[in-house]
């Protein structure tokens, strides 16, 4: 492809710098004559006083009061209620710290962290660090284990074994001290930073502190160091009475990228990351984490939810990898639409990452992928942790093959070829663990093309997601298979590929896992906004084009400012793979249009005009662009893409598929006035056939009758 090299637009850089908008309580402090002066308070402090004179007889142990705090605990754990005479100490409000008092008497002191004990839910504290029951960090108990710096706009978490937070936002994550979880990824002190997403349209995330690889030692002397670094000395202090061998400390900072800064542009999406308003009503605004981006959820909003099955899998999957199965282990997962596939697999590979350097990943399913936009099959290799969901990780594949619908029901022959050409692009000496993932189309054709993958590929696991105690499709087991018909492969068959049989030596047989899905609302389309399978679909290609916004912090520049490239029509070939066209209104229904950026095997002859293709190819894709508009008098396509132009010097193919631009890309175009490009208002729907066709699929087949 010829390219004339676009001229750069830079926008005016703003730093965004985030505020934190809680409410602020300032109170003088509190001083031995204002609590002398108080009555109620007097007496309060006499009693107790009485009550001291009787310990130095009796000299009752701390235990009594451990098992109270227990009792509480457990109160807390079956009512998620708070409770009514439990009120946030001064000291402790918006989790930053007071001068404390001076020349307090010992009885007085005592009395105070008596108090703060039952202000604490129940949480005693004795001496240097405190014991705490695990469970979900929420509300009033975060502003006693984490501390917030306003001056360098971060907060420092300590968390005990076991402890979760499971929250809503987006924030940078830094391992100080031990260890924490995350989707199954392990984050140690040393690490790099991780950023977490955890926007509405995906199950939250719950960041989970693991056993302290410092558990063998009794000073907390590295964790004090490291706390000085991060905080002033009030709040150290305080955190370091959390503090003991077995805890973790993560550093928590706000997070803006180009990705976040380009969505939130956009009136539907500026709330992504917010919680759902069912979790809002519950949710806790005034606490050391609030002003990072990071909105805490109480426990009865439930995070990832794992049932036995599903644990046993992963072990099973990652023990085979460790070592356990003799070869390269090829890991397909399948289940009907709603189960929780991509989840188990984003797991899985988290889980992997922990013990491997990488992991491979074959993408089949072309309506909800997880590293392009929709209606691509890939091929990826992935070496960082996916901490967030599909949208937030879109990245370049290996290989890639641009289909262009988000359903092969139309096409069912060249989606399985396309598979096999992916698959043959694979070293054969690789070892590196692979995942499959399939679509969610499990009946009639659907369940012959998945019967046709496990046959063309050597799988060694296959795990089967289902829910509500049945599977929604027959058992796939090694000798259901033996008798099961494909779309392509009929019995008795071993593969449908010889040259697979030799090169990657399959097993005969394989490991078959039967998961049960029993998260709120499996099987089951999200109703609320953002979790439409479309509007995830619409996520993606968006985050797909934020990668044209620039690094720099900086206002938001729209497509239509940015400078294309100038691209000849006689140097590519403009093909369509969903439907038929006429060449007369080929350039019509390519303007404004996503296209895929791809690299025929031969070379592209033109005789003076616009080259079109007749068919769909199976050819590699190295990206995807906007076709921003056709210059007739000149001859040229004018593209916007992210795509680098030693790269794009290779392409020689634009592929237009049914997949369309997000509405909001057309509408939102700030700068305009009167009518915008692309858009018209002389359109009638009630015209015959100006909607879109509706096709029905529940059509069964004789061959399908009793399957």
């Amino acid at each position: 492809m010829k390219v004339s090299k676009p001229t750069q637009v830079k926008g005016q850089a703003k730093s965004q710098k985030w505020k934190d908008v809680r409410g602020k309580r300032s109170r003088p402090p509190i001083t031995s004559s204002d609590l002398n002066s108080s009555p109620v308070m007097a007496k309060v402090i006499q009693e107790h006083q009485a009550a001291a004179v009787k310990k130095k007889k009796k000299k009752p142990s701390v235990k009594r009061l451990r098992k109270k705090a227990k009792a509480v605990s457990e109160s807390k754990k079956k009512n998620n209620t708070p409770q009514p005479g439990l009120k946030k100490s001064h000291a402790q409000a918006n989790g930053s710290s007071v001068s404390p008092v001076e020349k307090e008497s010992d009885d007085l002191r005592e009395w105070k962290e008596y108090s703060q004990y039952f202000n604490r839910n129940g949480v005693e504290s004795s001496g240097d660090a405190e014991d705490v029951r695990p469970g979900r960090l929420e509300g009033e108990a975060l502003h006693y284990c984490a501390e917030r710096d306003d001056r360098q706009n971060h907060t420092v978490l300590v968390m005990q074994e076991n402890q979760t937070l499971c929250f809503r936002g987006k924030c940078l994550l830094t391992s100080l001290y031990g260890r924490v979880e995350v989707m199954g990824f392990t984050i140690e002190e040393g690490q790099q930073s991780y950023p977490l997403f955890s926007p509405a349209s995906h199950c939250p995330l719950t960041i989970r502190a693991l056993e302290s690889s410092h558990r063998a030692r009794n000073d907390r002397t590295d964790a004090s160091v490291i706390l000085r670094k991060y905080l002033s000395s009030a709040s150290q202090k305080k955190l370091m009475k959390r503090v003991k061998s077995s805890s973790s400390i993560i550093l928590l900072e706000p997070m803006e990228t180009p990705l976040t800064r380009f969505l939130s542009s956009f009136t539907d999406h500026s709330e992504l990351f917010s919680p759902t308003m069912s979790e809002l009503v519950s949710a806790v605004l005034d606490t050391p984490l609030n002003g990072l981006g990071m909105i805490p959820l109480v426990s009865n909003v439930e995070g990832l939810k794992m049932s036995e099955s599903y644990r046993e899998a992963l072990n099973t999957v990652v023990n085979a990898c460790n070592g356990d199965f003799d070869g390269c282990a090829v890991i397909l997962v399948c289940g009907t639409k709603n189960v929780g596939k991509s989840t188990f697999i984003r797991f899985l590979i988290n889980t992997l990452l922990n013990h491997t350097t990488s992991v491979d990943y074959l993408e089949g399913d072309i309506g909800q992928t997880e590293f392009t936009p929709a209606g691509c099959l890939s091929m990826s290799t992935v070496r960082e942790p996916l901490l967030g969901p599909p949208f937030t990780h879109q990245r370049t594949p290996e290989q890639m093959i641009y289909f262009g619908q988000s359903s092969c029901e139309s096409d069912l022959d060249r989606y399985l070829e396309s598979l096999k050409s992916l698959w043959r692009r694979r070293p054969l000496s690789r070892e590196t663990p692979i995942i499959i993932n399939t679509m969610g189309w499990v009946k009639g054709f659907g369940f012959q093309l998945l019967v046709d993958m496990i046959r063309f590929f050597p799988v060694s696991h296959l795990v089967q997601l289902s829910h509500g105690g049945t599977t929604q499709c027959p058992v796939l087991t090694p000798d259901f298979l033996r008798m099961a018909h494909g779309y392509q492969t009929h019995p008795p068959a071993q593969t449908a590929l010889d040259e697979f049989t030799e090169s990657h030596s399959p097993p005969r047989s394989y490991t078959h896992l039967n998961v049960q899905s029993d998260f709120q609302g499996v099987g089951r389309q999200g109703t609320s906004k953002h979790q439409r399978t479309n509007e995830h679909r619409e996520l993606s290609l968006l985050s797909y084009l934020s990668q044209l916004q620039s690094a720099d912090p900086g206002p938001v520049r729209p497509l239509h400012s940015l400078t294309p490239y100038q691209v000849p029509h006689t140097a590519v070939a403009l093909g369509v793979t969903h439907c038929e066209i006429t060449p007369s209104h080929m350039f019509y229904a390519a303007n404004a249009s996503l296209v895929g950026l791809c690299c025929l095997g031969e070379k592209i002859t033109s005789r003076g005009g616009p080259v079109v293709l007749s068919q769909a190819p199976i050819c590699p894709c190295v990206g995807f662009g906007v076709l921003r508009g056709i210059d007739m008098e000149r001859g040229l396509y004018l593209l916007l893409t992210p795509v680098d132009p030693s790269i794009l010097r290779k392409v020689n193919c634009l592929l237009l598929g049914s997949l369309s631009l997000p509405s909001c890309i057309i509408t939102s175009q700030p700068g305009f006035e009167g009518e915008m490009p692309y858009i018209t208002t002389d359109y009638s729907f009630d015209l015959t056939g100006a909607g879109k066709l509706r096709v029905f699929k529940g059509m069964t087949r004789q061959s399908q009758i009793g399957m």
